[in-house]
C-alpha cells in the first residue's frame, strides 16, 4: 500500500496559521509544563499590590501572544526547513509562557489585553517579513527580540510587588527560557541587526508594553 506523501502547501500551512491565530487569541492557553507558580505559597498581598502585579502580568502576556505571533510568521516564510522546525520548537515552548502569565493575570483578579488581535496580527507580519528578508536575518530578529525581552523582564522583576512570589517565579522561568531562545539563534547563524533597527524594535516594544498596561 502506498502512504501518502503529499507536501504541505502554502495554502495548507496558512490555513494551520489561521488556526494557531484563533487558538492563541480567542482560546484558554494550555502549556506542556506546570506553571512555575504552582505549589508557590504567599500571603499578604494587598488589592493594591494585586492590581499594580496585574497589570504588569497583562504586559507579559501580551508579549507572549506577539511572540507566538513572531515565531510562526517566521516559521510560515523560512526557506530552511531546519530553522521552520527550530521557530516552531519555539512557539512551543513560548506556549507555555501564554497559559502562566494567563493564569497568572486571572489570578490577580484581572483580564488580558482587549487588543491582543493587533498584537498578533502586527507580529506575525512581521515576522513574515522578516523572514522573507533570509534566515539569517530572521534569526538576528529573534536573537534581539529575545535579548530585548530580557532585559524587559529584569525590569518587571524590579516592579513586582515584593509580596508577589507566584508572578516573581514565573517571570524568572520566562527569563531564563527567553535567554536560551536567543543563545539559540545566534547559534543557528542569526545575523547582527544594524542599530537603527534594533532602535526601532525597542520603541515599536514600548508602544505596545504601554498601551497593554491599562488596556
Amino acid at each position: 500500500m502506498r502512504m501518502d506523501t503529499r507536501r504541505i502547501s502554502p495554502l495548507d500551512r496558512f490555513i494551520t496559521g489561521l488556526d494557531q491565530a484563533l487558538r492563541t487569541v480567542c482560546a484558554p492557553a494550555h502549556s506542556e509544563r506546570a506553571s512555575p507558580a504552582a505549589g508557590v505559597s504567599e500571603a499578604g498581598i494587598s488589592a493594591q499590590q494585586k492590581a499594580a502585579a496585574a497589570r504588569l502580568m497583562r504586559v507579559n502576556h501580551a508579549g507572549e501572544v506577539a511572540a507566538q505571533a513572531l515565531y510562526r510568521g517566521h516559521a510560515l516564510s523560512a526557506s530552511s526547513p531546519a530553522v521552520r522546525v527550530q521557530m516552531e520548537r519555539a512557539a512551543r515552548e513560548e506556549s507555555d509562557h501564554l497559559a502562566w502569565c494567563e493564569q497568572r493575570v486571572h489570578a490577580l483578579g484581572s483580564h488580558t489585553s482587549v487588543l491582543n488581535p493587533l498584537w498578533y496580527a502586527g507580529s506575525f507580519a512581521l515576522g513574515v517579513v522578516t523572514g522573507l528578508a533570509g534566515d539569517k536575518w530572521s534569526l538576528g530578529f529573534v536573537a534581539e527580540t529575545e535579548r530585548q525581552v530580557v532585559q524587559h523582564l529584569q525590569g518587571h522583576l524590579a516592579r513586582l510587588p515584593a509580596a508577589d512570589a507566584q508572578s516573581r517565579v514565573i517571570l524568572e522561568q520566562m527569563r531564563v527560557d527567553e535567554a536560551a531562545h536567543a543563545t539559540q539563534a545566534v547559534e543557528a547563524g542569526a545575523a547582527e541587526l544594524p542599530p537603527p533597527v534594533k532602535a526601532l524594535m525597542r520603541l515599536t516594544a514600548q508602544v505596545m508594553t504601554r498601551t497593554a498596561y491599562w488596556v
